[in-house]
């Protein structure tokens, strides 16, 4: 996998939402708690290769933050990847409409390079690296303040 970004973050604009949580959630079936994607700013249109820019503000009222790590918070590595995951089956799902659910069925080549905590903007970067009626593979990226701080490639399909 690269380490360097999937996008020149310096071209797009990163201060204004395209589609905001209550417009995620018309798409993505995800919930409370887990709903790990707050929004999204800047997407392709439908019929080419399949891309995004999304976010996560990390808050110090979550679910996880008492137990890890007490003291000291730190964004689980496995919400990182549900975070990418919904942004995989948010392009996925607004490119087939007809699609009611995408299940996460697997994550390759995870790679963990910084922490998150709370007060963060967990941006992720997702890109489509194969796609058919059956199936989307992305290639996904967290970064925090200019740094990479995972890359996954995630499949998903319908159920």
């Amino acid at each position: 996998m690269a380490k360097q970004f999937l996008f020149d973050l310096d071209q797009y604009d990163l201060s204004t939402v395209l589609l905001n949580k209550d417009q995620i959630a018309e798409i993505n079936p995800h919930r409370g708690d887990m709903a790990l994607l707050d929004g999204v700013f800047h997407m392709n249109q439908r019929g080419e290769t399949l891309w995004a820019i999304g976010y996560k503000d990390i808050r110090d009222d979550e679910f996880w933050v008492p137990g890890h790590i007490p003291g000291r918070p730190v964004y689980p590595g496995v919400l990182m990847i549900e975070s990418a995951a919904q942004l995989a089956s948010f392009l996925f799902i607004h490119e087939q409409p007809d699609t009611e659910f995408m299940g996460f069925t697997g994550c390759d080549a995870a790679k963990f390079r910084g922490q998150v905590t709370p007060g963060d903007r967990l941006l992720i970067l997702g890109r489509e690296v194969k796609r058919n009626r059956r199936r989307i593979v992305c290639y996904c990226q967290g970064v925090v303040d200019g740094k990479m701080v995972f890359e996954v490639e995630i499949t998903g399909m319908p159920i």
